[in-house]
């Protein structure tokens, strides 16, 4: 049965992807509300200690207030920190169901990412929605522009999930160690500040991280950018990084039954 090819599998995928969004809000009294007030909260906590106590310039920002420049790059960062948590945890968190039944375990990686996606892409555009009736200059036809950019880092994100969901069924620290990463990654992408306020001589070092190039490609087209040839290059590298990730989780995907 794991033998056939992964589009036959459309309805598991869809059922997973309702479980995934469904359960993770089960017996709370707010339900699917809680996806939405806790990435606000984290809004209003990070634009209390940067907007007003650190003071970030309003210069640097773009001619966005700081809400809006948070905001921008805060939800996708949601996206991509979830997915590859929920990603990680994913496969021992079905061991039962995987010893039982022969599917392609790849689906709970989609699964997690997918409902990851699609949970803070829709407060993403609410809040962006609330910015610019605030008066923030959001350009509608950026949520359009934008899209090249999500489905770069979707593809991104799948294929170091399922890396990681790989490695940590053998070696069980990666869920452990992997906050700790994602703290350092978050620090090290300009989400909370502008990359203006960073020294010259370590702006070479945050241009490595593919996340810093896609934060600042995200404000751009909200606030008057268009596409780039740059951001074709970036989709085409995504595609490589998810090619590489589920050839490895495929390689010791028939493994997964003996090492839960």
């Amino acid at each position: 049965m794991q033998s056939r090819p992964a589009h036959s599998w459309r309805w598991l995928l869809a059922n997973f992807l309702r479980r995934e969004i469904t359960s993770r809000y089960a017996g709370a009294a707010g339900g699917l509300a809680w996806a939405l007030v806790h990435p606000l909260a984290q809004l209003a906590i990070f634009a209390a200690v940067f907007g007003f106590i650190l003071r970030v310039p309003e210069s640097a920002l773009g001619g966005l207030r700081f809400a809006g420049f948070l905001a921008i790059a805060l939800w996708p960062w949601f996206m991509f920190a979830e997915g590859l948590q929920r990603a990680v945890a994913s496969i021992p968190g079905n061991a039962s169901l995987i010893r039982k039944v022969a599917f392609p375990h790849e689906l709970l990686i989609l699964a997690s990412v997918g409902a990851s996606f699609a949970v803070h892409a829709t407060g993403w555009v609410a809040v962006l929605v609330a910015l610019a009736l605030w008066g923030e200059p959001i350009r509608w036809t950026g949520l359009v522009l934008a899209l090249p950019l999500l489905a770069a880092q979707f593809a991104f994100t799948v294929g170091i999930g399922a890396f990681l969901a790989a490695i940590h069924v053998v070696l069980r620290d990666v869920e452990q160690a992997l906050g700790l990463v994602l703290m350092a990654i978050f620090y090290a992408t300009p989400i909370v500040y502008p990359i203006g306020m960073v020294p010259e001589p370590y702006r070479g070092w945050l241009a490595m991280n593919p996340l810093a190039y896609v934060v600042a490609r995200y404000r751009d087209v909200f606030v008057g950018g268009g596409w780039q040839a740059a951001d074709l290059a970036v989709l085409a590298a995504s595609l490589v990084v998810l090619v590489a990730g589920l050839w490895v989780f495929r390689r010791l995907s028939p493994y997964f039954e003996d090492l839960l």
